[in-house]
């Protein structure tokens, strides 16, 4: 009953069989091989354009190089106060960049208003020499808090960045998650609704590691080879990476790996919302639900093996008072791998203790 992460899960089987296959002979290295070349065509078709893509093995790499190409060293890098590239990342967006300052905005569930934007952006007014200068919005999807940004809410966002002179970057560690619960097209929750540059995530859903770095406007990526060489993330046997995104993408793997996680999740939400005393502060909308849980509840569950992690609580980003003295709050997590018997093992654990409180 592993809900701690969707790292913790391994990779998929037909993406292990590619690697493997991969494997077998010599390929041109550096990212000039055959498979390379067919994940960057597959990953044009999925978005219906031509893009330029760049593999790499991990999502802060992604994210960084990113940000490190649309912002310069002097620039403010606007994004939520709990962003994934705010908290969690080690100050990898600052270095890649050179030193560009992240400006952190709150909202709730995650999710950046456009009124609270506009409001953060007015106080960074462009020309000012002893302050950061306006570069680069950047989004979550799916958010530090499981919820997701529709496609009318990026297009209004990415419009104020746009009209403010802002490229916009979209983390997509878990954009599969995200689009298979909106039902729209990749297209349309990238490109079509304003996006820049995509951080594009497999190794959440399925792959072994492996991140693609898109800029919707090739042009634009001109400095990418270099910046990712020179970080030390243009990996000589660049195969292995393509076997990876070849196969995640092709008969729409990716998204079936998915859809699994997101059910398994909202059966786990619905299970929580019928016990007493468990609160939600917001609908599970991809694949992590956030839950309060009474003290009792969350002693019982890890006593019989389930893993989770603790939350931090913010005040104003909730629907929900905070937790008591004697609630905890959690995240839960699904992966692809998630079986229905863990949910199962975990509401049973749950809803036992629920009873014995009463």
């Amino acid at each position: 009953m592993d809900f701690a992460s969707d790292n913790t899960a391994g990779a998929s089987q037909p993406i292990l069989a590619s690697v493997l296959a991969t494997n077998e002979g010599a390929a041109p290295a550096y990212g000039q091989d055959s498979l390379t070349a067919k994940a960057g065509r597959l990953l044009e078709d999925v978005f219906e354009r031509k893009i330029a893509s760049f593999l790499v093995n991990t999502g802060t790499a992604a994210n960084a190089l990113a940000l490190g190409a649309i912002s310069p060293p002097f620039g403010a890098i606007f994004c939520h106060m709990q962003a994934h590239v705010m908290e969690d990342e080690c100050g990898a967006p600052e270095m890649f960049t050179g030193g560009a300052k992240l400006i952190g905005i709150a909202g709730r569930a995650g999710k950046i208003a456009p009124a609270d934007f506009k409001s953060v952006l007015a106080d960074f007014p462009r020309g000012l020499e002893k302050q950061v200068q306006p570069a680069a919005l950047s989004l979550s999807q799916v958010t530090e808090s499981g919820t997701i940004y529709t496609c009318m809410e990026l297009a209004e966002l990415t419009a104020l960045a746009h009209d403010a002179g802002l490229m916009v970057h979209m983390d997509g560690a878990r954009f599969a998650n995200a689009l298979v619960s909106l039902q729209c097209t990749p297209a349309e929750m990238s490109w079509k609704a304003g996006i820049d540059v995509l951080s594009f995530g497999a190794t959440k859903n399925g792959a072994l590691a492996c991140e693609a770095v898109i800029f919707f406007d090739p042009l634009k990526a001109a400095g990418l080879p270099f910046q990712r060489k020179r970080s030390g993330h243009t990996l000589s046997k660049g195969r292995f990476l393509g076997a990876q995104m070849a196969a995640y993408l092709e008969n729409g793997h990716w998204l079936d790996l998915a859809v699994r996680a997101n059910d398994q999740a909202r059966r786990l939400a619905r299970g929580l919302t019928k016990i007493p005393g468990v609160r939600m502060p917001w609908p599970c909308e991809a694949n992590e639900v956030f839950a309060i849980l009474p003290g009792a509840i969350d002693a019982a569950l890890k006593a019989g093996g389930a893993l989770y992690y603790p939350w931090k609580f913010r005040d104003g980003s909730h629907d929900c008072p905070p937790p008591a003295k004697d609630e905890v709050f959690v995240r839960l997590v699904t992966s692809y791998a998630t079986l229905p018997s863990d949910v199962d093992g975990f509401m049973t654990l749950a809803m036992t203790a629920g009873r014995e409180r009463i």
